[in-house]
């Protein structure tokens, strides 16, 4: 065989393989390509947001995986590993939580919207914290002067609630998309007027680190119990609360009027936090217009 003929015998397997090659990096940029259709939210706060309802008995059968989440400490019981997902079967916060408005949340998305979307839920919240815990210049110097209890839960996110959320983020985005924040908490920042302020700064830099873009990701932050509940914080969703839009645009605040009560001055009930997380719900199903089923 002639010496051009070899030659272009060379080229010609040299060019296949390149192509070759080509699909096979092509097919692996598509195999890692996150689902348009899994949509993420992040959430955080205090109690009420950490979930302590005991599921009730239409709530102990839930298994669909429709609804997963980011588990964002490890869970030895559950045999649960941080930054892995699990179908949303309580606890979703930590181990020694129960349900709150997160897991009604994401159980009205599946139940309402077209199967051809699934939900993804991290939760990083904690008891009785300020809102400066998540802020991530100044949460050190306000968690070191912190009761005890309080830094045990904040060490299982290895101090820092903040970074930890932005992590469990970051993995969750290699599978689908962000698409809004739910937040709980005021309690402790009951009297606090820049309270608006600080959820904005934690927002933008939320949105900043994870490279979102604001008017794709809407912020739901839920109201403290009401007077008539009996809430001590009453006054926070009529004398802060309200600046929120006003402060942070594409922000909205959900009602917790008639959300049932546990009895004491903080906290709701299980069907007080179905209420609020259908409440959460509902409205990230109007802002995203979501093709609903039939």
């Amino acid at each position: 065989m002639k010496s051009t003929q070899l030659r272009t015998l060379r080229e010609s397997g040299m060019g296949i393989l390149f192509l070759l090659l080509m699909f096979c990096l092509s097919s692996m940029v598509q195999a890692q390509k996150p689902d348009k259709n899994f949509h993420i939210f992040l959430c955080f706060g205090q109690s009420n947001m950490e979930a302590g309802a005991r599921p009730a008995e239409q709530d102990k059968d839930f298994n669909d995986p429709r609804f997963q989440f980011v588990a964002a400490v490890n869970m030895p019981r559950m045999q649960r590993e941080m930054g892995k997902w699990y179908t949303a079967i309580p606890p979703i916060c930590r181990e020694g939580n129960n349900m709150g408005p997160v897991d009604f949340f994401g159980r009205k998305m599946i139940e309402s919207i077209d199967d051809k979307y699934r939900i993804g839920v991290i939760n990083v919240s904690v008891a009785g914290a300020k809102i400066e815990l998540w802020d991530k210049d100044d949460y050190k110097e306000y968690i070191d002067n912190e009761r005890d209890w309080m830094k045990a839960i904040v060490n299982q996110y290895d101090g820092n609630p903040y970074q930890r959320l932005v992590d469990m983020a970051r993995i969750a985005m290699k599978d689908g998309v962000i698409k809004g924040i739910l937040i709980h908490q005021g309690e402790s920042n009951s009297d606090d007027p820049k309270w608006p302020e600080r959820v904005k700064k934690i927002y933008n830099d939320l949105c900043q680190d994870l490279n979102l873009n604001p008017k794709d990701v809407p912020l739901l932050a839920g109201e403290l119990k009401h007077e008539e509940q009996g809430g001590v914080c009453w006054r926070f969703n009529v004398d802060i609360l309200p600046n929120l839009p006003k402060t942070l645009p594409n922000s909205y605040i959900i009602s917790a009027k008639d959300c049932e009560s546990t009895g004491d001055q903080f906290h709701f009930s299980t069907e007080g936090m179905r209420t609020l997380g259908y409440r959460y719900a509902e409205q990230m199903l109007k802002l995203h217009k979501y093709k609903m089923k039939r």
